[in-house]
């Protein structure tokens, strides 16, 4: 027999009502979503085929200053209220974090309601167990805004490539990274010195260890290679390295030999399994991804019959997050009234499909590298390296050699690899840094041409 929706308890008067929908989270993106909703109601309206109203909202600070106007929606303090609401049909989480984030989602979906969420760790550590509830209760989880904001990346991977077997993805999905390794290349500044503007003008936290430490990329490369390869979710297996380490004499280097240094999360399919890994990363400044400059964000997608496509656009904010956030409600209205089955899966693949291929350990991913060490200014200490880096298999494909510092024995050396095993370029390293001309470790930053 045909699905209608009428068996499910709709009826034709009932299609015709507004949605009621419940946010959790009043603070930049809800009160964006906010303002979206209001601002375009009647075109969201004319998309969706019916009123989408925000009714109950949860925020932890009643008297905080709202960048929206909540006038005819009942505003509380307890976040059960929204989601036991019986006439709420879509919650709206927009409060971040796992507690109690996890624990509210569930609760809504055990109480009938769909979901719609813009919290990347909440999907990325606990979207596996959240879709499963989802599907047995034949509810719909949408997460567009967990990653880069207002690019609709989501759907991009999830169904404008749905033809495509997609081979890898490459992204710069964290902002505050990217607005630090700008200002340090554009202006020559060193790291601690841009950080400190970034947490100034609102770009960071007060504690930016999630963003310069790679966790949020990784969070988010997490879902994005779920969707791209059809893998449950695995935010364990992701290697993570963030920015600190970065300096201004690596940017200017890099800048001289012809890269960018960007904070990339990458998810490719290799030979024996999935590349998972979020690094700083030196880009050919030819691509288009290198000179994706200040908080913006940008995804390089490979698909087999598509070839690369770019997704640029705001990562973060009140309304390009919020953009995403009602994009989500108007698929989950549009959706209401259709048969689960056949609905667009969480993970692009359907559920039974999703395939457990291995993660790949970071020793074994092969790339090209960037390598800066300090030598003793003296005959035979480039013939040392050059034999170590040979005895690995490792070639050369560039080489600047500086003078030495003024007072300063040791000079800088900075090279450019061919592509090599990591396990095979960790054991190079070990001998040169053994080497007692050899001053302090070998900075190294992987090297990807994104061809």
């Amino acid at each position: 027999m045909p699905y209608d929706p009428r068996c499910q308890g709709d009826d034709e008067e009932a299609l015709l009502k507004p949605v009621k929908v419940g946010l959790l989270g009043l603070g930049t993106v809800g009160g964006g979503t906010v303002n979206v909703l209001r601002r375009n109601a009647d075109e969201i309206a004319r998309r969706a085929g019916r009123e989408i109203q925000i009714t109950r909202i949860a925020t932890r600070n009643l008297a905080r200053e709202r960048i929206c106007d909540t006038a005819g929606i009942v505003v509380t303090d307890d976040p059960l209220a929204v989601v036991d609401d019986p006439d709420i049909q879509i919650v709206a989480e927009l409060i971040g974090g796992e507690t109690p984030a996890r624990e509210l989602v569930l609760r809504a979906l055990n109480n009938g309601k769909h979901v719609v969420t813009a919290n990347k760790m909440l999907i990325a550590l606990h979207g596996n167990e959240i879709f499963a509830e989802a599907g047995k209760k034949g509810l719909m989880v949408a997460f567009e805004a967990a990653v880069a904001g207002g690019i609709p990346i989501i759907k991009a991977l999830r169904e404008g490539l749905a033809g495509n077997k997609l081979e890898w993805v490459a992204g710069i999905i964290n902002g505050t990274c990217n607005f630090i390794l700008s200002e340090m290349r554009d202006k020559g500044r060193e790291f601690a010195d841009v950080l400190q503007e970034a947490q100034a003008r609102g770009y960071a936290e007060a504690d930016p260890s999630f963003d310069i430490e790679g966790i949020d990329a990784a969070h988010k490369l997490t879902i994005l290679a779920s969707i791209a390869f059809g893998i449950p979710l695995q935010f364990s297996k992701v290697y993570v390295e963030g920015i600190t380490g970065i300096t201004a004499l690596d940017v200017a280097y890099a800048e001289a030999l012809g890269y960018r240094i960007k904070l990339l999360g990458i998810a490719r399919r290799a030979a024996r399994g999935i590349e998972l890994r979020v690094h700083p990363t030196l880009i050919p400044e030819r691509r288009l991804i290198a000179n994706v400059a200040g908080v913006m964000n940008a995804i390089l997608v490979k698909g087999d019959a598509v070839g690369p496509t770019l997704y640029y656009g705001a990562g973060a904010g009140a309304e390009p997050t919020a953009s995403s956030v009602v994009a989500d409600l108007v698929d989950v209205v549009r959706m209401l009234t259709s048969d689960p089955e056949n609905r667009v899966p969480h993970l692009a693949f359907q559920p039974q499909s999703i395939s457990d291929i291995p993660i790949l350990a970071i020793e074994d991913v092969e790339s090209a590298y960037y390598l800066r060490l300090n030598a003793e200014d003296r005959p035979g200490v480039l013939a040392d390296i050059a034999r170590i880096l040979a005895n690995q298999g490792i070639s050369i494909e560039a080489l600047i050699q500086k003078e030495p510092l003024a007072g300063e024995s040791h000079l800088p050396i900075i090279m450019i690899t061919h592509r090599v095993l990591e396990r095979e370029l960790n054991a190079a390293i070990r001998q040169i840094e053994a080497l007692q001309t050899i001053k302090g470790p070998v900075n190294r930053i992987r090297l990807e041409t994104l061809n």
